[in-house]
C-alpha cells in the first residue's frame, strides 16, 4: 500500500469515531443527549430482555431436568429441594458478596441515585442482578423480574454516561431515567406505563424537561422494539378480551377500589414490617444471611412440586384465574397463601421486584370479588374477569401511588383497552381510600428504609478515629 492510500485509508477509518466523539462531547446539546438515549434503550432492552429468556431457562431447566434425570437417583421431593436451594443460594451470595444495594427490587436504589444520594455502581449491579436474579426467580420464589430490569436499566443509563464521559448532571439524570423507563418496558411489553412510571411514580425525583422526556420516550421505543423483535408483539398475558362494563356496574368497581385501597396500606406496612424482622434474624451476617436464602429456596422447590400457584412471580398463574379455574374458596385461600410466600421472599432481602407478585395478588381477590358480586346481584350483568383485571390495576394504585401507571400497565399487558373506565373507577377509590388512611408509596418507604438503616450501621461502626 503506497504512502497516499495509507493516508486515504487512516482517514477514512477515523472520521466515523472521530465524527461521534464531536457529536457526543461538543456540549450539553439534545442531539447528543437523544443519540445516548437510544444507546441505551438498545442496551436496556437486550439486557432486560436476555433476563427474562435467562430466568425462563433456568425455570425449565430445572423443571425438565427433576423429571427426566434426577429423580432416578434420588426421590424427586429432595431434588426439587437441593436444586432450588442452590439456585436461591448463588442469588444471595451474589448480593451479600459484591453488590448490597441489588437486594430487593433495586427501584428505590434508582430513585436515590436519581436524587444523587445512592451510588449507581454499574460494574457491579449487572451482573450481581442478572444473576442473582437468575437464581433466586429461578428457584420458584415469589418474585417478579421488573424491579430488576429497571435497576439493570438504570445501570445501563449511567455505564453510558461513563463511556461517553457525560459531565452534564441534568444529561445524566436524563440517561439514568431513560434506563429505568427502558428496563420496564422490556420486562412488561409496556412502553406507555414504563414511560408513565418515571414522570409519575418517580416525579419526586425526576427532573421533567423537554430534553429528559424525548430521552425517555426515545429509550423505551428502542427498548420495545428489541424486546418485539426477540419475542413477539403479542401481550405478555393471554386472557379474555372483554367489553365495556355495564354503567349500572360501575358502583361495584369503585367498591373493590375501596377494599383495595384499606388492603394497600395494610400490605405496604407487612412489608417493611417483614423486612425488618427477617433483617433482624440475620442481621446482615454473610452466613446467616444465606442460610435464610438457602432455607427459602428448598422450601419454593418442594412447593413447586406441590402447590405450584404459590411459587413465581404469578404472571403464569393470571390467565388460569380470569378463565374461571378456581372456585372461590380456593382464590381466597390462594390470595392469602400468596400474602404470606411474597413477605417472605421479597422481604428476605433477595434480588427479585415485587411488581408481578401484587399483580397476581390484585387478580386474585379480584376475581373473587367479581364471582361474589355476581352471586349476590344475579340482575346485573356481571363478568368476574373484568373485576380481576381492575383489581391488579387497584393494587397497584394502592401501594405504588401511581394510579395513571396502573392504568396503563394492565391495559397494555392484558390488551383490555375497553375496560379503561372500570379501571379509573376501581384506581380512582383505592389511591383516595389509601390517602386518606395516611399510606406512603412503597418504594418511598423502601428508600427511605434503606437510608435510614445505613445510617445507623454507621454509628454503630467503632470510632477509627
Amino acid at each position: 500500500m503506497t504512502r497516499r492510500k495509507r493516508m486515504i485509508h487512516s482517514a477514512l477509518f477515523r472520521v466515523p469515531k472521530d465524527a461521534i466523539n464531536q457529536f457526543v462531547h461538543r456540549g450539553s446539546t439534545p442531539a447528543s443527549t437523544l443519540f445516548l438515549a437510544s444507546i441505551v434503550g438498545l442496551l436496556a432492552g437486550l439486557v432486560g430482555t436476555a433476563f427474562e429468556m435467562a430466568v425462563h431457562f433456568v425455570s425449565e431447566t430445572r423443571t425438565d431436568w427433576l423429571r427426566s434425570e434426577i429423580d432416578h437417583y434420588i426421590p424427586l421431593w429432595l431434588a426439587a429441594i437441593l436444586i432450588s436451594a442452590g439456585l436461591a443460594f448463588c442469588g444471595y451470595y451474589l448480593v451479600h458478596k459484591f453488590a448490597p444495594e441489588t437486594a430487593g427490587s433495586g427501584i428505590p436504589e434508582i430513585e436515590g441515585a436519581m436524587d444523587n444520594i445512592r451510588p449507581v455502581r454499574w460494574w457491579r449491579v449487572l451482573p450481581a442482578k442478572f444473576f442473582g436474579g437468575m437464581g433466586t426467580l429461578g428457584s420458584g420464589m415469589v418474585l417478579g423480574r421488573e424491579g430488576p430490569t429497571v435497576q439493570m436499566g438504570g445501570a445501563v443509563g449511567r455505564m453510558v454516561s461513563d463511556i461517553f464521559r457525560v459531565k452534564n448532571d441534568d444529561d445524566r439524570h436524563s440517561l439514568l431515567a431513560s434506563g429505568a423507563a427502558a428496563g420496564l418496558a422490556a420486562a412488561f411489553n409496556a412502553p406507555l406505563a414504563a414511560i408513565m412510571f418515571v414522570v409519575e411514580e418517580m416525579r419526586p425525583q425526576f427532573r421533567y424537561t423537554l430534553i429528559s422526556i424525548k430521552a425517555i420516550i426515545i429509550a423505551t421505543i428502542t427498548a420495545t422494539i428489541v424486546f418485539r423483535s426477540i419475542n413477539g408483539q403479542s401481550a405478555v398475558i393471554s386472557m379474555p378480551q372483554y367489553q365495556a362494563p355495564e354503567l349500572v356496574t360501575l358502583w361495584l368497581f369503585l367498591l373493590l377500589g375501596v377494599l383495595f385501597g384499606i388492603f394497600g396500606v395494610v400490605f405496604n406496612k407487612l412489608i417493611t414490617f417483614s423486612q425488618d424482622k427477617l433483617t433482624a434474624l440475620h442481621q446482615h451476617k454473610r452466613s446467616r444471611y444465606l442460610l435464610l436464602g438457602v432455607a427459602l429456596g428448598g422450601m419454593f422447590g418442594l412447593l413447586l412440586l406441590y402447590v405450584p400457584e404459590l411459587t413465581g412471580g404469578g404472571i403464569s398463574l393470571i390467565p388460569s384465574i380470569t378463565h374461571g379455574e378456581f372456585g372461590i374458596g380456593l382464590l381466597l385461600l390462594l390470595f392469602v397463601g400468596r400474602i404470606v410466600t411474597t413477605l417472605l421472599c421479597f422481604g428476605s432481602g433477595a434480588p427479585g421486584g415485587i411488581f408481578a407478585p401484587m399483580l397476581a395478588l390484585g387478580t386474585l381477590f379480584g376475581y373473587a370479588f367479581g364471582v361474589i358480586a355476581a352471586h349476590c346481584f344475579p340482575e346485573l350483568p356481571i363478568e368476574p374477569g373484568m373485576f380481576a383485571i381492575a383489581g391488579m390495576g387497584a393494587l397497584f394504585a394502592a401501594t405504588v401511588r401511581a394510579p395513571i401507571t396502573g392504568i396503563l400497565l394492565v391495559i397494555e399487558m392484558s390488551d383490555n383497552y375497553h375496560l379503561i373506565l372500570p379501571l379509573l373507577v376501581t384506581c380512582l377509590g383505592a389511591v383516595i381510600m389509601a390517602q386518606l388512611l395516611g399510606g406512603q408509596p412503597i418504594y418511598s418507604q423502601l428508600l427511605h428504609r434503606t437510608l435510614r438503616n445505613e445510617k445507623l450501621r454507621q454509628q454503630d461502626l467503632p470510632d477509627k478515629g
